[in-house]
């Protein structure tokens, strides 16, 4: 089994959040100084800079080990269309690794490294996160940058980061996500919404999905577990699995071509089956390709009222899990059936973790899924971690010295804190100001008063092991306690002792500290 394409000398890491952490990159990722081969021999043009997200995980302190097989071009979801060689389960030499972000599970999966880089496209990265016991984050389209990554299909497109732990996963997706004003298809995580539940509420399918009988089993324990991330309902998931046909159709199959076309006939080195698929984007016209644009957008509008249900779909990754044989036999009939509940992901604008759910009965990893809209990432890896039985960060909101550019944000941010959202505090809390070595605010729920527009703060999420050391640090008349945003949602907060809250210090008609800030400059 050929997991690496090429291997690097390790380099002296530098320090920050993902110290001396090693990483492996899928070889359609650039790291500079290393042939980007997207799995095919001839390119052997060496990168002359790192990609971007590469660029940030080395900045924090990783430090890569190699480049990594994977199905050529990222056409696939098998693991075999490499002429590198096929990969295989770390489960079973009989089974698949998954594509096409396959060397990179392994290499995780081995122990060869603690995190690597896939892309997901149709479910590169869920499907062998799935089949090697691994954790898949695919972040919303336009988080992580594809600045440096050799397109597929350019405009839906993620990187993708795979490892053992959500905890590891997390950390890495927290120093990808970053807005790289190079790449025309970047969004900024403060301009997306974030869940505004309580209580999660999580969808399962209300009908049959045809799963094999060995995954039939495992999805039946899966559905009883769900039952302690928080509400169970069913729901018909109907539109999305329609969506997910159209992926290797129309506009998308014509962006492959874009992409990479030109290879497919002069190029003997292309794997044939990844020829036969990308040679048929060639054949789209422009009005098949609005006809799909326009279908999409049904499919779209036909599922909103499922996320007005939901904070979040529970799905298996695949309905299988193909042996290497199985694949040779029929590898385009078999990869579109491993891709049914991955494909629409990015069509329909979701952000995606998978992670593992309970073995098969013959020993096989099953992996399941959690989908959400856009800009919801925060909320399903919170709910994979807790699936997973790995602690959750606490929600913190500060409202004054601790926002970020204020002088004790530091106190955050040495502590591993991320800055998670935007927004304000429910209606009834009043704002004074303290007195004290260094300015600030306390804030003090005032239920008999009228509701205003509430209080402008910044939301952190903070590692668990931090929370008590940094509570620490507080100094009366604070103290953290839970605070109540606009949208419901209790998180932690700072809150002010009715003995600090002296009525001749309200400043709340400011609405936020920094606009009280800008009167007193």
């Amino acid at each position: 089994m050929t997991v690496w394409i090429s291997r690097v000398d390790p380099i002296e890491p530098a320090p920050g959040p993902l110290y001396g952490l090693t990483m492996a990159l899928k070889d359609n990722i650039d790291l500079a100084g290393v042939p980007t081969t997207a799995g095919d021999p001839r390119n052997t043009e060496r990168a002359t800079s790192n990609a971007f997200v590469v660029d940030r995980l080395i900045e924090a302190g990783a430090v890569p080990l190699g480049k990594t097989n994977l199905d050529q071009y990222a056409t696939g979801l098998v693991g075999t269309r490499s002429p590198y060689g096929a990969c295989h389960s770390v489960y079973s030499d009989q089974h698949i690794s998954g594509g096409s972000s396959s060397g990179s599970a392994v290499a995780v999966a081995t122990g060869a490294v603690d995190f690597a880089l896939g892309t997901d496209t149709a479910g590169s990265g869920r499907v062998p996160a799935a089949f090697n016991g691994l954790v898949g984050i695919k972040p919303s389209r336009g988080l992580a940058s594809t600045s440096g990554v050799v397109p597929a299909c350019r405009s839906l497109d993620c990187v993708t980061v795979m490892a053992r732990s959500v905890s590891t996963a997390r950390q890495v997706f927290d120093v990808m996500v970053a807005y790289d004003a190079e790449d025309p298809y970047a969004r900024r995580a403060s301009s997306l919404p974030h869940s505004k539940s309580t209580e999660p509420v999580i969808g399962v399918p209300d009908a049959p999905l045809g799963l094999d009988p060995l995954h039939e089993r495992a999805w039946e324990q899966a559905l009883n577990q769900a039952k302690r991330l928080g509400t169970v309902v069913t729901v018909d998931v109907g539109p999305l699995l329609e969506a997910a046909d159209l992926l290797y159709s129309g506009p998308w199959l014509a962006e492959r071509w874009l992409a990479f076309g030109d290879k497919m006939d002069d190029d003997p080195a292309v794997d044939p089956t990844v020829r036969a698929i990308v040679r048929k984007g060639a054949e789209p016209t422009a009005s098949d390709a609005f006809a799909g644009f326009y279908r999409l957008a049904e499919l779209a509008r036909s599922s909103e009222s499922l996320w007005s249900q939901l904070d979040a779909l529970l799905l298996p990754v695949t309905e299988m899990h193909p042996t290497l044989a199985e694949v040779a036999a029929d590898p385009i009939g078999v990869n579109s059936r491993l891709g049914r509940f991955t494909n629409m992901v990015n069509l329909l604008d979701l952000c995606a973790v998978a992670f593992p759910g309970p073995m098969r009965d013959d020993g096989l990893p099953f992996g399941v899924q959690l989908l959400a809209p856009a800009g919801h990432d925060d909320l399903v890896i919170d709910l994979a971690a807790t699936w997973c039985g790995e602690p959750v960060d606490p929600l913190i909101a500060v409202a004054g010295a601790h926002l970020t550019g204020q002088p004790l944000n530091h106190e955050l941010v040495r502590r591993g804190a991320r800055p998670a959202f935007e927004t304000r505090t429910a209606g009834d809390y009043r704002m004074y100001l303290l007195d004290g070595p260094i300015p600030r605010p306390g804030l003090t729920r005032a239920v008999s008063a009228a509701a205003g527009p509430g209080i402008e703060v910044e939301v952190w999420s903070l590692p668990a092991a931090e929370l008590a050391g940094f509570a620490a640090t507080i100094a009366p008349p604070l103290a953290i306690g839970p605070l109540e945003l606009s949208d419901g949602r209790q998180v932690l907060g700072f809150v002010c002792t009715a003995d600090g809250a002296d009525p001749r210090n309200d400043i709340t008609e400011y609405g936020g500290w920094r606009a009280y800030l800008g009167t007193t400059l």
